[in-house]
């Protein structure tokens, strides 16, 4: 039952012998890249995995609603107001002006309050930093900020005078030249 004119050494979707047809090349080729492809994935994710950047996240998670609405009510309490004057594309490598205005609950500068931004990379613990923002005028506090590393970035300000405290977060997208 053999076809006479297929040469069995001939490379032919024909010929019965596998490793001359080339289908079952095609499909072998694909299972093998698929299988590199993969192991190359998982490889570099557990190189470069920077593992859990909140080491309590289990516990911080528990009272995560309780915490939201606690917070939102010593806000309202407080009737601190801000504006934040942050750079739109902030740049890698690059001392970037930071300032903000605080005003109290009936509108008079927030003053002799302790200023801090703290920037967190979602992607690389190492990186995050913090840094004082000082006051320049009255309410008005300004400083510098340079990032070591572009890409997204969670800045959160923390403001404090005597037991209170106020923060926000904003994300920034630091961009190369």
């Amino acid at each position: 039952m053999s076809n006479p004119g297929i040469n069995k050494n001939s490379f032919s979707q024909d010929n019965p012998r596998a490793f001359k047809n080339p289908w079952v090349i095609g499909v072998l080729t694909l299972l093998a890249t698929v299988l590199v492809v993969n192991t190359t994935f998982i490889t570099m994710a557990i190189i470069t995995n920077p593992g859990l950047v909140d080491k309590n996240y289990y516990e911080n998670s528990q009272s995560f609603e309780e915490t939201l609405i606690t917070q939102r009510q010593a806000r309202a309490a407080l009737g601190w107001n801000y504006q934040a004057d942050f750079p739109i594309r902030p740049v890698l490598n690059k001392n970037e002006l930071y300032r903000i205005s605080l005003v109290d609950k009936v509108g008079m500068p927030l003053t002799a309050a302790t200023v801090t931004v703290d920037a967190y990379r979602p992607s690389d613990a190492s990186a995050d930093f913090q840094t004082s923002l000082i006051e320049v005028g009255a309410g008005m506090y300004e400083g510098t900020i340079n990032y070591p590393l572009k890409g997204i970035w969670e800045i959160t300000v923390n403001i404090s005078r005597d037991n209170d405290q106020y923060d926000f977060t904003r994300r920034a997208s630091i961009v190369t030249q």
